[in-house]
C-alpha cells in the first residue's frame, strides 16, 4: 500500500514488509535503496557506489529494466510516505528525514529526464542538487584575466602564453606514480592528526585513461575505495596534492568511511549503502572533496609543502613555483566560467564548438581540456555546479560554525561533523 505507515508494501523489487511501532524509517530507507538500484538498471552512471545487502543488488538485477512509469509513481509514493512521517525530536533523525526526502525527489527527477524530460539548467540543479549556481556575466571574470596578462606577458592569445607557461609543471609521466603516492601520503597525515577514521581502511589506486575526468573515487564499502587518475592529458605539479585530498584524503573516500563508520553500522542506517550520483549527496561530496583541500593545507602550507617535496620528486625547478600558485590562483577565480559553458550549451544557446572556445577563452584552458570538459557536460550536465558551488557553500557553512582558517581545531571539528552526518545543501 503506497505511501501507508504501516504494513508497507515495498514494491520495487522487494516483498511485502510489515512495519510497527515507531520504527518506520527502515523500510522507507530500504524501498529508497531498491528504488535507486531500480533506476540504475536504466542508467549506467546513476549508481556511483552500493555495498549494501548483496541479495538487494541481485533482486534488481533480477527485475531488470522495470518500466519507468512504475519507478516514477514509486517515487512519487516514497516521497509522500517520508512526508507523513512523524517529526522526531531528535536532531540527526530529522536530517535523516529531510535527507531521504530529498534524495527520494532527486530520484525521481532522474527518472523523468530517462522518461525524456529536458530541463533548464538552473531547474535541473536545483532538483537534482538542491542548489543553484549564481550567474556570471563576462565582465565578472575579466579582472583575473587582466591579472594573468600581466603576469604572463608576451605575444600571443593570453590562454596559449598560460598554457606554455603551465607545462613547465607538468609531472613526467614516470614520475606520476611516486609523486601522487607522497601526496597522498602528505595528505592522509594531515587528516588523522585531526580525525579519527576507523581501522583497516584504505584505497588502491590505478591510473586510466579514456575518461570525462581527471579522477574518480569508487567507493567499495568496508571502508575501502578505488581511485583511479585519469592521464589522457598532463597532470600539473598542484594536481597531485589536488586529487590527492580531493579523491582521499579528507575527501571522497574519508566521507564515505565516515558515513559507513558512523551511520551504516554505528545506527543501521541502509540508505547510505547507495550512493546516487545525480543527487544532493553529490553537492556535499564534491564540496566537501573541495574545500577539504584547504583544510588540510590551507594556501601557505601547501606551497611550502609542495615546493619542498613534491618538485623535487617531479624533477622540475621550484625557482618559479611562487609564480606559478599565482596564476593557479587567478585561474581558481575563473572556475565559474565553466558553469556559465555549460549553462549556455546545455540550455541550447551556444554550440559544443562555441563552448569550447568559451572555455578557452574564460578558463584559458588548452582546447584539448576545454573539449574534455564538453564531454563531462554532455555526460554528467549540471553536475558542474557542485565543484565550485559546492565547495563555497561548505566553506560559508563551516566558517559560520566558527571554523575559520585562524582556527584550524575548530575548522576541523566541524568539517569531520559534517562528513559524519546527513546533511542536504539547503541545509548549508
Amino acid at each position: 500500500m503506497r505511501g501507508a505507515l504501516v504494513a508497507v508494501s515495498v514494491v520495487v523489487g522487494v516483498g511485502a514488509m510489515s512495519v510497527t511501532g515507531a520504527d518506520v524509517m527502515s523500510p522507507l530507507a530500504e524501498r529508497y535503496v531498491m528504488l535507486v538500484l531500480a533506476v540504475g538498471q536504466h542508467d549506467p552512471d546513476f549508481v556511483d557506489a552500493y555495498y549494501g545487502p548483496p541479495a538487494w543488488k541481485q533482486q534488481a538485477e533480477r527485475h531488470g529494466k522495470q518500466p519507468l512509469g512504475d519507478l516514477q509513481r514509486e517515487g512519487e509514493a516514497l516521497v509522500a510516505a517520508l512526508s507523513a512521517t512523524p517529526t522526531s525530536a531528535d536532531r540527526l533523525e530529522q536530517l535523516r528525514r529531510e535527507y531521504l526526502t530529498a534524495q527520494s525527489k532527486a530520484t525521481v527527477t532522474r527518472v523523468r529526464m530517462l522518461s525524456g524530460t529536458r530541463l533548464r539548467f538552473d531547474d535541473e540543479s536545483r532538483a537534482l542538487y538542491d542548489a543553484v549556481a549564481p550567474t556570471r556575466p563576462e565582465a565578472y571574470f575579466s579582472d583575473a584575466l587582466k591579472a594573468l596578462d600581466g603576469l604572463v606577458p608576451g605575444p600571443g592569445p593570453l590562454a596559449a602564453r598560460v598554457e606554455a607557461f603551465r607545462q613547465r609543471f607538468v609531472i613526467p609521466r614516470d614520475k606520476l606514480n611516486a609523486v601522487f603516492r607522497a601526496a597522498v601520503d602528505a595528505c592522509r597525515q594531515q587528516t588523522v592528526a585531526h580525525l579519527q577514521l576507523p581501522a583497516g581502511e584504505q584505497f588502491t589506486i590505478e591510473y586510466v585513461t579514456g575518461k570525462s575526468w581527471s579522477g574518480y573515487n569508487w567507493y567499495q564499502g568496508n571502508y575501502r575505495s578505488l581511485i583511479q587518475v585519469n592521464t589522457d592529458l598532463p597532470t600539473f605539479i598542484d594536481r597531485a596534492l589536488d586529487l590527492a585530498c580531493h579523491e582521499g584524503y579528507p575527501g571522497h573516500h574519508v566521507y564515505n568511511v565516515l558515513l559507513e563508520h558512523h551511520l551504516v553500522r554505528g545506527r543501521g542506517w541502509q540508505e547510505f549503502t547507495v550512493y546516487p550520483l545525480f543527487s544532493p549527496q553529490s553537492l556535499i561530496a564534491e564540496g566537501t572533496a573541495n574545500f577539504g583541500i584547504d583544510v588540510a593545507y590551507p594556501s601557505a602550507a601547501r606551497v611550502a609543502f609542495e615546493r619542498e617535496h613534491l618538485f623535487a620528486l617531479a624533477g622540475l625547478d621550484a625557482a618559479q613555483a611562487s609564480k606559478f600558485y599565482d596564476v593557479v590562483a587567478l585561474l581558481d577565480r575563473l572556475s565559474y566560467a565553466g558553469n556559465e559553458a555549460a549553462r549556455r550549451y546545455l540550455n541550447g544557446d551556444i554550440t559544443a564548438a562555441h563552448a569550447v572556445d568559451w572555455l578557452v577563452t574564460y578558463t584559458l584552458s588548452s582546447r584539448e581540456r576545454a573539449e574534455q570538459r564538453v564531454r563531462f557536460f554532455d555526460q554528467y550536465r549540471s553536475y558542474v555546479i557542485n565543484y565550485n558551488v559546492g565547495k563555497d557553500l561548505v566553506r560559508a557553512y563551516v566558517e559560520r560554525q566558527g571554523g575559520t582558517a585562524d582556527k584550524p581545531e575548530v575548522r576541523w571539528k566541524v568539517f569531520g561533523d559534517l562528513l559524519s552526518s546527513p546533511r542536504l545543501p539547503s541545509g548549508l
